[in-house]
């Protein structure tokens, strides 16, 4: 059995739903599929996902609802209309989304956000499986509440309860048809709506798979495959990645692929689901199958990611090595202020520590540096900004001599300044901190060495 997901650029409008339901019906083993909102229809369309929280905010503002609750209504109602399923459908959306703003005064902002913003998937999974009936296919809607799908934490940031891995498995022990599952939210024990983050329903998917033991977990977006890099960077990539290991791309998510947001594949991956990236408007593509494991060949990469967005913070001490507990006391000062560090490379009489920018604003800024002073007596202290973290990543990098110094190669040819570089114990991956500006640079020398052949 397939779990196949289908993002929100496959259901933007009718003539994408319809080549879903080509797709789903092409493959009996494509039994459970879980849906997004509708997306942009043209680049300077809105997500529906995006005019549900502007709807949330009117309602939270005491003002008119009207058009927001117009444009909401309108998206279904077109998509019905050209798919000729009837009234009943933007009716049923009309009254729903009805019954969640009737709502308000008994939730508290956020729980009344997550309740509109579900109203996306949910009112998509009704009219998908409207629309496999109107084919004469049986199909059916499956609630999160009632499968079981219990969520825990923030809301708007919810994570899965894994103890209901159980009732979701018993939910699809013995089923018909097709089953459309909503996207992005669950229930929590008391019975509320709460939302992932966004690009929740990937999570959603993976957990189906999981909870099922699907065969694969195929998800459906609007690219032919996962590239070895950004082809905003480097156009002339043409090539995809036919396979990759969950490990690698675990490290590529990490530096801004944007295949999967790290949480999105934990469900999956740990039950050791084959994962299939594949293109709504491209079927036949295979796509990139990212496995436990694959066969490589030594000296190889599988791709090189860019992320901007970080900062260091550099200290240095004389005889550093010999004061104990050096390292997690300055740890400790990033613990207090609730930033978490992504690395910590350290020399003999110095440490420095990156975090995401966008987690230590000024203010923060100043209490670390004036703590480090005050509880390190270090002999000097900087901190640098708009830094890029470039990550090469590849299983055949392991035992293959030389590919630090190829890389290294590349960019000093490339004229780019390397401030860091870590070598993960793995040898599936190098970092290497560079500038920001020399980004791009950066990304198409080292593309041209590893990549471009010929």
């Amino acid at each position: 059995m397939k779990v196949c997901k289908f993002g929100g650029s496959s259901l933007a409008n009718a003539a994408q739903l319809s080549k879903v339901m080509d797709i789903v019906l092409s493959d009996a083993a494509r039994r459970i599929v879980v849906v997004s909102a509708p997306g942009k229809r043209h680049p300077r369309d809105s997500k529906v996902t995006d005019l549900l929280i502007s709807l949330a905010e009117a309602a939270l503002a005491g003002g008119n609802t009207d058009r927001e609750f117009g444009a909401v209504v309108e998206r279904y109602a077109s998509i019905a209309q050209d798919l000729r399923l009837g009234d009943d459908v933007t009716l049923s959306v009309e009254n729903d989304l009805r019954a969640r703003l009737a709502r308000r005064g008994e939730l508290s902002p956020g729980e009344f956000t997550d309740l509109l913003k579900a109203a996306g998937e949910d009112n998509c999974a009704k009219l998908v499986a409207a629309a496999f009936c109107a084919r004469g296919r049986k199909a059916r809607y499956a609630s999160p509440k009632d499968t079981g799908m219990v969520l825990s934490g923030e809301f708007g940031n919810a994570v899965f309860d894994e103890s209901s891995y159980a009732s979701l498995s018993r939910a699809f022990s013995d089923f018909e048809g097709i089953v459309v599952y909503p996207g992005f939210f669950g229930y929590t024990r008391e019975g509320k709506v709460a939302t992932f983050p966004r690009g929740g329903s990937d999570i959603t998917g993976s957990i189906l798979a999981a909870a099922v033991r699907a065969d694969v977990y195929e998800n459906f977006t609007d690219v032919d495959s996962v590239y070895p890099v950004d082809p905003r960077i480097v156009p002339e990539v043409t090539e995809g990645i036919a396979t990759m290991t969950y490990r690698e791309m675990r490290e590529l998510a990490y530096a801004g692929f944007g295949v999967f947001a790290d949480e999105a594949v934990i469900p999956a991956v740990r039950a050791r689901i084959p994962i299939n990236i594949r293109n709504t408007n491209h079927p036949s593509e295979p796509g990139t199958m990212i496995l436990q494991s694959r066969r490589v060949s030594p000296g190889t990469l599988v791709g090189v990611a860019a992320a901007d967005g970080f900062c260091s913070v550099f200290v240095e001490k004389y005889l550093m090595n010999r004061a104990v507990g050096f390292g997690r006391r300055l740890l400790q000062i990033f613990e207090e202020e609730g930033i978490p560090y992504e690395h910590a490379p350290s020399g003999v009489d110095t440490q420095c520590v990156i975090v995401k920018e966008c987690n230590m604003p000024k203010e923060k800024e100043r209490r670390i540096v004036a703590a480090i002073k005050r509880s390190l007596s270090p002999d000097f202290v900087s901190v640098e900004h708009d830094i890029t973290a470039l990550m090469v990543v590849g299983e055949g990098m392991c035992y293959t001599p030389g590919m630090l110094g190829k890389a290294f190669t590349a960019l000093a040819e490339a004229g780019v300044s390397v401030s860091m570089v870590n070598s993960g114990s793995s040898e599936t991956s190098i970092m290497i901190t560079i500038a920001r500006r020399d980004r791009d640079v950066a990304v198409r020398a080292l593309y041209k060495t590893f990549f471009a052949h010929g």
